[in-house]
């Protein structure tokens, strides 16, 4: 397939590969935070892990927007539909993701809340026009990638005066996240966490640019990287990775640069920046509270704000106890570290949502096959029998 089959060419990356353990330093390791979970799943599907010497290991991020999704929102969403009787629409990620007490967006569905699967923030607008005397709640998440449909959407129903639209805004940042990781005790002290740099999310740069990481780069001495989702843009920003740490440079270098420049897509960022606003702090799931890493939507469209619209208020949830999606999430540890992992829970029956998404941590190692025999979720070491054991 032109233009994707020249970035998975296997000479190329065997060459990359060379050249890789030619450069990596033997008296050293490099611990690289990949934190996108596309990154994540090209890493694993084609085996890019097992390209790289010993000396340099991928560390899985936060890089996935309905992983880092509190419990307490998402119980939001269902409240909105069952308590207020709204149809809540939402990407189909979403809608398999735990909330409190087992359920989820689609056990909701079942009970009988009305909520919808839906591709795109527009089918959402057409739900609501085609009903109006029904109130349409879009549940909007995501990185910045996905935030400039969302205020387009707020625009368009301001134009049309569409009284029973709101959106339930869940955007979060990745710059922030960055800084917030780097500057936690476990990554300090070097031990529980080491990360020696970043590879950059690419679509979400090819919206807000590099120059947002260049503030964390310089002030924690970590290079990042812009990288593809392809294999060979992985190998290649890895390269350039061990490059800067092998020299002493911490600069914010690109890529992925067919797509991402360092403004970024300045058009996108004036419409955010008309509809959205900066929230002081968002729960992150696994990260806690983390200042200024998430978004609001500005008062002068409070007339479709959902949390505004309903009242609403999010209560912190606990994972489940035995889930290790949290620590996974920031870094602190793999999916196969993870008791339940392969065994309690499965993306048939996900326990956390490291499971559920199409970017998680622990759906790629479950669906590549990266685990073998006693390394999937410790089998025999205190697995719990059933999923409620598995949830207490």
């Amino acid at each position: 397939m032109k233009y994707v089959d020249e970035y998975r060419d296997g000479d190329l990356a065997r060459k990359l590969a060379a050249t890789i353990a030619r450069e990596a330093n033997t008296g050293r390791s490099y611990h690289i935070m990949e934190f996108c979970g596309g990154h994540t799943h090209a890493i694993f599907r084609y085996g890019v892990q097992d390209l790289m010497p010993e000396n340099v290991r991928f560390v899985h991020g936060p890089g996935c927007p309905v992983c880092v999704l509190p419990i307490g929102r998402i119980d939001n969403a269902i409240e909105l539909a069952e308590k207020h009787g709204a149809t809540v629409c939402t990407y189909g990620d979403m809608m398999r993701v735990p909330a409190s007490e087992r359920r989820s967006l689609i056990k909701a569905k079942a009970d009988g809340a009305d909520i919808r699967m839906v591709y795109s923030i527009r089918d959402a607008l057409k739900i609501a026009r085609e009903t109006p005397g029904r109130e349409v709640v879009f549940f909007a998440i995501g990185f910045e990638t996905t935030t400039p449909p969302t205020a387009v959407a707020i625009l368009e129903a301001e134009r049309e005066r569409l009284e029973n639209f709101s959106v339930f805004c869940n955007h979060v940042l990745t710059p922030a996240a960055v800084a917030h990781i780097l500057s936690s005790p476990e990554v300090q002290d070097h031990r529980t966490v080491a990360i020696d740099a970043f590879l950059g999310p690419s679509h979400v740069s090819s919206v807000i640019g590099s120059r947002p990481y260049e503030a964390a780069a310089e002030h924690f001495r970590r290079p990042v990287v812009i990288a593809g989702f392809e294999p060979l843009d992985v190998m290649q920003a890895t390269l350039m990775v061990i490059r800067q740490l092998n020299e002493g440079r911490h600069e914010v270098e690109n890529e992925y640069v067919r797509v991402v420049t360092r403004e970024g897509n300045v058009k996108a960022q004036a419409l955010v920046a008309e509809v959205l606003e900066m929230r002081e702090t968002f729960e992150w799931r696994g990260l806690g509270e983390v200042p200024n890493s998430a978004l609001r939507i500005r008062d002068r469209f409070a007339a479709f704000d959902a949390e505004r619209r309903f009242a609403v208020t999010t209560r912190k949830v606990r994972d489940a106890k035995s889930c290790e999606c949290p620590s996974i999430l920031r870094g602190a540890k793999r999916p196969t570290d993870c008791k339940l992992f392969g065994t309690v829970c499965t993306p048939e029956n996900p326990i956390g949502s490291c499971m559920v998404s199409s970017e998680g941590a622990c759906a790629a190692y479950y669906s590549y096959g990266r685990f073998r025999g006693s390394d999937a979720g410790g089998a025999g070491k205190g697995v719990p029998a059933t999923t409620q054991e598995a949830a207490e």
